[in-house]
Formats: structure tokens, C-alpha cells, sequence
């Protein structure tokens, strides 16, 4: 057992953690994002996706929990890497950021990370603790959708998501040894269009509920 935690205490072994809660985090917004397109049917669709969800009893409970627990260990995780790297450059390099091939989601993980859990609270508070007593998540969904200040940090978040997501995915490939040049265009292109499809399949929903309903 001393050679798991000797691993996670190593920085490659953190990069790892790293890795496997963000694919994880990306199969649940694939999924989320799935259930969610139910709203473009109608109430009655969307309705029967959640009364699905709530059928599945301590499943969900369990799920939500898992959920949490990734949470925990990307963020803390997340976050003591940035502190490390920071305290290892104290001085900023001399050299353009654009150097290396990076681009702007490898340059603002930290901060677009951070701004994604702010919103994820936010958006809990709205939908997953929010009083339920004598409405349904539908109604919850509409009058939510209906504040246009929400609908703004919402597509505003999604589109922090994206940004996110677009170096996130193939960065946890790389780091899991997925790293050649046969396949790595193809990672980082997939990594696009998932970060894309993400941003405009959760971003475009405010919309459509606030001029449908």
C-alpha cells in the first residue's frame, strides 16, 4: 500500500488523479448533457427522464456521492499542483505564452477551473437544493431560465466549460500515456468538438426554455 500513497504524493502521481476524475467529470457531462436534451422535447419528456433518475433510488445516492468525492480530490488536487507550480516558478519566464504550442485552455486551467466550481455551487443551490414542495424540477427550470442575469452566467459558464474541457480531455489522455503522433491530432481534435458540443448543447438550453416557455 506505501507504493499507491508514495505515488499520489508525486507530482506525476497527482497528474494522474488529475486525469482520471476529469475523464470521469467528462462521462458525466456527456451524460447530463444527454438527459438534458429531454428538455427540448417538452415538460412531459424531461419529467419522465427525472422521475427515471429518482426511480433509481440509492443509485443516485450513491452516484451523487462519487460525484462529490471526485469533486474533492480534482479540486484539492487541481489546486496543489497550481501551488506547487507556482512556488517552483517564482519568477516569471521571458519567453511568449503562445511558446510550446500551448493555447488559452492549457494557460487558464486554474482559473477556469475555479470559476466552474463557484458556478457548480451556484447552480446546486438553484436546482438541487432548492424548495420543491407543491412545484417540480420542470417549473424549477423555467422560472430559473427566466432571469435573464442567470441565463447570461450560464452560457458565460458554459462557455468557461468548453474552454476548460478542450485541454482538459486530451491532456488526460497525454498524461496517461496516450501520447503519440499517430493519435495525438486526433485526441486534441476529439477534444475540441467534445468541448464544443458541450459548451453549445448545455449553453444553447436557457435560451431555447426562456422564448419557448
Amino acid at each position: 500500500m506505501n507504493w499507491f500513497t508514495d505515488t499520489l504524493g508525486t507530482s506525476i502521481g497527482k497528474k494522474l488523479m488529475m486525469a482520471l476524475t476529469g475523464l470521469a467529470f467528462c462521462g458525466f457531462l456527456a451524460t447530463h448533457l444527454a438527459g438534458n436534451l429531454t428538455l427540448y422535447v417538452g415538460s412531459e419528456a424531461f419529467l419522465s427522464y427525472a422521475e427515471h433518475l429518482h426511480s433509481l433510488g440509492p443509485l443516485i445516492t450513491l452516484a451523487e456521492w462519487s460525484l462529490l468525492t471526485l469533486a474533492i480530490i480534482h479540486v484539492a488536487t487541481g489546486l496543489t499542483l497550481f501551488y506547487q507550480n507556482w512556488r517552483s516558478r517564482p519568477v516569471r519566464y521571458s519567453v511568449k505564452k503562445t511558446a510550446g504550442g500551448r493555447t488559452i485552455g492549457s494557460r487558464t486551467m486554474p482559473y477556469t477551473g475555479i470559476l466552474l466550481l463557484l458556478f457548480i455551487i451556484l447552480h446546486l443551490l438553484n436546482f438541487h437544493f432548492v424548495d420543491k414542495t407543491g412545484t417540480n424540477i420542470w417549473n424549477i427550470v423555467t422560472d430559473t431560465f427566466n432571469s435573464g442575469g442567470y441565463i447570461f452566467i450560464y452560457i458565460i459558464a458554459m462557455i468557461v466549460a468548453a474552454v476548460h474541457v478542450s485541454h482538459g480531455l486530451w491532456s488526460a489522455f497525454q498524461t496517461l500515456g496516450v501520447d503519440h503522433p499517430k493519435y495525438t491530432p486526433f485526441i486534441r481534435g476529439l477534444s475540441i468538438v467534445f468541448s464544443v458540443i458541450i459548451g453549445i448543447g448545455f449553453g444553447f438550453i436557457p435560451i431555447f426554455i426562456s422564448i419557448s416557455v
